[in-house]
């Protein structure tokens, strides 16, 4: 009752435009909200009637800061959705593509917040302190080098080898920087935060999708409680029943699909199919493996051997990428046409089959490039073997972000051209979800990799996710149509973060683990230069905090807990357990709400005989009028 009346009091001293917000907002029936404003109103015109006095100037000064504050609260609301990244542009996809094309751009946009939060660490604790150190470049900046990522960005804070060694100190005997510690520890746990935030990510998005209890109840509780009545706006209206009206078909689809029953005679010739595309497509992956390899130990011989011509030299680095982009770019296609030829009973098989192969073939890409740089160019004699790294991995994004845009130009817009003009058997183009993914994860791979050469690298991701949303969403509009069967993919997005982790994230700490403490560093460029291997900086630490009384604790938890094999097999036990248990309890919510939507559906047929009654009283009562 208390509770009642004050919120009663408070609703009476705002303002009406304000009130009326609230009492929208509120969580609960139309009756009690009336009965809510009714009460404000007899409030307001009580108070009125006994307010015959001017308010104080203290009591003034107080209410009116509190007004403003609500007032700009209120509008923050009112504008929240507008400040939602791409939110209109994701709602419009949704609603005309539906959820297997918008899964595309939500795992986009998810990638691009992952990237700016990359950049904001490493360029916090990593480029701004090398500023201060940083030394003159005395390179020519010829422009070239935006499109190799040689030259002038040698000397630049975007490669390892420019990083000192030193420990930065900007005043004598005050405050220091150790640059080792900084470079490894920032990027160390990075790494852990990335861990940390896919396999929550993944454990959400398949709770939500493939956990959730609503996936049980049916359709009717999307076709009567998703409308949301505080919209207005006609376009936002008209947009909310298109996307409304998909995500119905698109479950309609999946309830209504036909059992298709295969002789014994089809089955064989569909396996013979299947078997002879695998093979084709595993064999093109290993011929273009062998490419790959060949055309990167050509690579290597432009950075070692002196050229007379500097500008040929460094076109001749982009023959590498440029044989690695084309790969990636036909071998897609190549998949997509066995895909059709297999002919799959739901559009979701031949997805998931068609990334399958296309994880098969970028990832065998990656790790030959990776084999070539850990093996090949850490042994070579090059002076700074880490910035040859990042300036391979630079070319490498920057063509595929290339061959990305002309995809969307000749795989989506002359193909449009083609299907309305000059054979129309073959009509608009569908968005080919598959090989869109895949270009993300790989990109995304490399950047991960990229990270310990060239700590910038997620801000150049950053640009090439940005033009690539718009530049899809624009090709998207204009040159694709809808899928032409409806089918429901809300387990989609599930699977690209799974992919993204295994085997992206899981290959690149690999990767990154046998650098930091395998292969030594350069000798004369970069923060580790002079040492073993990047992880003797941390051993060299902790020997000198043996010395210090006060950082004995850093020392035991290093030797006792970091460096135990003990430690890490009981947290791993521990995680397993805890995983499990999570698990249980899932499962038993899942049979819990099944059988108490079992038991309303009996209740619901035990009540059908009183419905019955009651369309009979509906009928003999002719005077009543029953809505």
């Amino acid at each position: 009752f208390f509770a009642e009346e004050k919120l009663v009091g408070s609703l009476a001293r705002m303002s009406t435009k304000e009130r009326i917000k609230e009492i929208q907002k509120m969580p609960t029936t139309i009756k009690k909200k009336r009965e809510i404003r009714n009460e404000v109103l007899k409030e307001i015109t009580k108070n009125s009637a006994n307010h015959s006095a001017q308010i104080s100037c203290h009591t003034e000064c107080l209410q009116e800061p509190a007004v403003a504050f609500r007032r700009f609260r209120n509008s923050l609301s009112e504008n929240f959705d507008n400040l939602k990244f791409w939110h209109r542009a994701l709602k419009i996809i949704g609603a005309e593509f539906g959820t297997s094309v918008l899964s595309y751009f939500v795992f986009l946009k998810w990638l691009l917040n992952f990237n700016i939060f990359s950049f904001l660490i490493n360029f916090s604790f990593i480029t701004i302190p090398q500023f201060v150190a940083a030394e003159p470049n005395n390179l020519s900046f010829t422009g070239l080098e935006l499109f190799t990522g040689a030259g002038y960005f040698q000397q630049t804070v975007l490669y390892y080898g420019f990083y000192t060694n030193a420990t930065i100190s900007k005043i004598e005997n005050g405050l220091s920087y150790n640059m080792q510690l900084a470079y490894i520890f920032t990027i160390g746990i990075y790494f852990v935060i990335c861990f940390l935030i896919l396999v929550v990510s993944m454990a959400k998005s398949f709770c939500r999708n493939f956990l959730d209890p609503q996936t049980h109840t049916g359709k009717a509780s999307r076709l009567l409680c998703t409308w949301d009545f505080n919209i207005t706006n006609e376009k936002a209206v008209k947009l909310k029943q298109k996307n409304l009206s998909t995500q119905i078909k698109e479950g309609l689809a999946a309830v209504n699909r036909e059992v298709q029953n295969f002789s014994v005679r089809e089955r064989i010739v569909h396996f013979v199919i299947h078997l002879t595309s695998w093979i084709a497509s595993l064999g093109t992956a290993v011929a273009a493996c062998a490419v790959v390899h060949f055309f990167s130990i050509n690579n290597l011989k432009l950075f070692v051997k002196e050229h007379k011509n500097d500008l040929e030299s460094q076109a001749a680095m982009l023959v590498q990428p440029i044989v690695v982009s084309l790969l990636n770019a036909f071998i897609p296609f190549f998949y997509s046409w066995l895909g059709h030829l297999e002919r799959f009973r739901t559009p979701g098989h031949q997805i998931y089959v068609t990334i399958i192969r296309n994880i098969i073939l970028k990832m065998s890409i990656v790790a030959i490039l990776c084999e070539y740089w850990l093996n090949i160019v850490a042994a070579s004699e090059s002076e700074c073997w880490e910035t040859l790294v990042g300036q391979d991995i630079y070319r490498l994004l920057l063509v595929d972000f290339v061959f990305c845009l002309l995809g969307s130009f000749f795989g989506e817009f002359l193909r449009r051209i083609i299907g309305t003009t000059f054979c129309m058997s073959l009509g608009l183009p569908e968005f080919d979800i598959g090989r869109n993914v895949l270009d993300l994860i790989y990109s995304q791979t490399l950047t991960w990799i990229g990270i310990l050469f060239s700590p910038l690298l997620p801000g150049i991701q950053i640009i090439i996710l940005y033009i690539v949303f718009f530049v899809k969403k624009t090709s998207l509009m204009m040159n694709c149509q809808p899928p032409r069967k409806v089918w429901r993919t809300a387990q989609m997005t599930t699977s690209f973060i799974f992919l993204l982790f295994f085997p992206s994230f899981l290959g690149v700490l690999c990767v990154i683990g046998i650098t930091v403490w395998r292969l030594k560093p350069s000798e004369k460029c970069g923060p580790f230069r002079g040492l073993s291997s990047m992880y003797a900086a941390v051993s060299e630490w902790i020997k000198i905090l043996e010395n210090h009384t006060t950082s004995k604790w850093v020392v035991w938890i290093y030797y006792n807990l970091i460096t135990s094999e003990l430690f890490f097999f009981i947290l791993s036990a521990f995680i397993l357990i805890i995983t499990y248990v999570y698990w249980q309890i899932i499962e038993g919510r899942k049979t819990m709400t099944k059988l108490l939507l079992k038991q309303i559906i009996n209740e619901a047929k035990d009540k059908t005989f009183l419905l019955e009654k009651l369309q009979k009283l509906q009928k003999g009562n002719q005077n009543s009028s029953v809505p």
